[in-house]
């Protein structure tokens, strides 16, 4: 099946797993994770990013995916997890690559082990044999031996710094017997409280507005909160227009995406990832909300028009006439599942509307 790719960032995504390019890879997830889809199927094996990067016995980047949403329950053409590929890697090549690649996978998805592909066999069973071949004994018996080398390194460290100790302890002993200045005589004193009183005195009987007032004096807790709610109302403001651009570009997206599968005469089969879905991780509410974004509800006429195009457009009988025959059948029932969700919350606000 060739590559469908929605975005240049999808395609950036598959050139830096391809690469090996996690540094790049690591910041293209987190500025735009919203718009990448982790789970697309393409090339001939069908395999999404993780089994892409299983296959090249990368695991820093197959971390990186899972650490980022990647789901690794997704099946290949061959009905393989990503832990049956690796699995497939260490009983071909053996060496590190069980360390390396199968066990942080396994241990960030132990329940993958129970998966059956489709020739019956789960992960364990393509190892081969038991996993104490990949551990061995002698393997054991060095960690142990590290472990005791570390533990000798810092009785020696220990040492050291006691014998250190010892030496220098009281070397500047003498530092704290130096003479100090001579110590103030009564008349010195009483004649230093004598004038900050003074000075004190003086102060208080000063008008109000004649007083200097104190550089970088702190705010007053009135003008202080006055700027924390400006400031905070500054950030809502703008968490509200980066929502706003956020629903604005999924309904682009969302209506780009229809053009392009309902209204164009196409031949290649059509995944789950391939059907434009207005919001394509979320429940069919929030699905509904993207696609409504930008319509006024108060102008009922246009309100009303808008949601029988969206009837018509995801009603379940009417959707298998158009793409019935181009689903692809791993994916069929959870297309038709999701369509009829997606339809019965556009027939509740239609109703609503009423």
């Amino acid at each position: 099946m060739p590559i469908r790719m929605a975005s240049g960032y999808q395609r950036r995504l598959w050139r830096y797993v391809e690469a090996g390019r996690r540094h790049k890879l690591r910041r293209l997830l987190r500025r735009h994770r919203q718009t990448l889809d982790l789970g697309e199927a393409a090339g001939r094996k069908d395999q999404t990013p993780l089994h892409r990067s299983c296959a090249r016995q990368d695991h820093k980047t197959a971390v990186l995916l899972m650490k980022y949403g990647a789901d690794p329950f997704l099946l290949d053409q061959r009905g393989d997890t990503a832990l049956h590929v690796a699995a497939r890697k260490v009983a071909r090549k053996g060496g590190t690559v069980y360390q390396d690649l199968f066990l942080p996978l396994r241990n960030r998805c132990p329940s993958a082990m129970s998966i059956r592909n489709r020739d019956g066999k789960t992960p364990g069973d393509l190892l081969g044999q038991t996993e104490d071949k990949w551990c061995p004994q002698e393997m054991l018996e060095d960690r142990e031996m590290e472990c005791e080398a570390d533990r000798e390194w810092n009785r020696k460290l220990l040492g050291e710094y006691e014998d250190e100790y010892q030496e220098t302890c009281w070397r500047y002993e003498e530092d704290f017997y130096t003479p100090s200045p001579d110590p103030e005589t009564y008349e010195d004193w009483a004649s230093r409280i004598a004038r900050e009183y003074s000075q004190k005195r003086k102060q208080a009987e000063e008008p109000h507005h004649h007083r200097k007032k104190p550089k970088n004096e702190p705010p007053k807790p009135a003008l202080k909160l006055q700027l924390l709610e400006e400031e905070h109302l500054l950030y809502e403001k703008r968490a509200r227009a980066k929502e706003e651009e956020l629903k604005a570009s999924k309904r682009a997206r969302y209506e780009k995406g229809c053009s392009r599968v309902f209204t164009t005469d196409g031949s290649l089969p059509l995944s789950y990832a391939d059907i434009p879905w207005p919001c394509p991780r979320g429940t069919a509410e929030e699905m509904a909300a993207v696609a409504l974004h930008g319509t006024d509800p108060t102008d009922r006429a246009a309100y009303r028009r808008f949601l029988r195009h969206q009837q018509a457009l995801w009603h379940p009988d009417k959707f298998v006439q158009r793409c019935g025959t181009r689903l692809a059948e791993r994916d069929r029932r959870r297309i038709l599942d999701t369509v009829t969700a997606l339809s019965q919350a556009f027939n509740r606000l239609a109703e609503a509307a009423k």
